[in-house]
């Protein structure tokens, strides 16, 4: 009896959701990715409302080369630029 009921509460404790084996979610990286996306925005309409950068392409450079190295401790600044590095046709 003693040795049936000490098995319950053990199958309960591993399948009850006591323990989680999934792995947790990169939220900081997230966090990082949408500050780095909201801060290059503000600061090119910044940069082209007083005239610095008139094409935007430009202000794109200059907000994420500012981004780089203001804030070089993230990951997000040390991830490529996706606009920048991509091609258009």
């Amino acid at each position: 009896m003693r040795i049936s009921v000490l098995s319950v509460l053990l199958a309960a404790l591993c399948f009850g959701g006591c323990f989680n084996l999934t792995t947790p979610k990169p939220i900081a990286s997230e966090v990082e990715d949408t500050f780095k996306t909201r801060w290059v925005a503000r600061r090119m309409t910044e940069l082209q409302s007083n005239g610095t950068a008139t094409d935007p392409r430009d202000a794109r450079r200059i907000a994420v080369d500012e981004f780089k190295k203001k804030y070089e401790f993230t990951r997000a600044a040390q991830k490529p630029d996706p606009v920048a590095t991509s091609s258009t046709p």
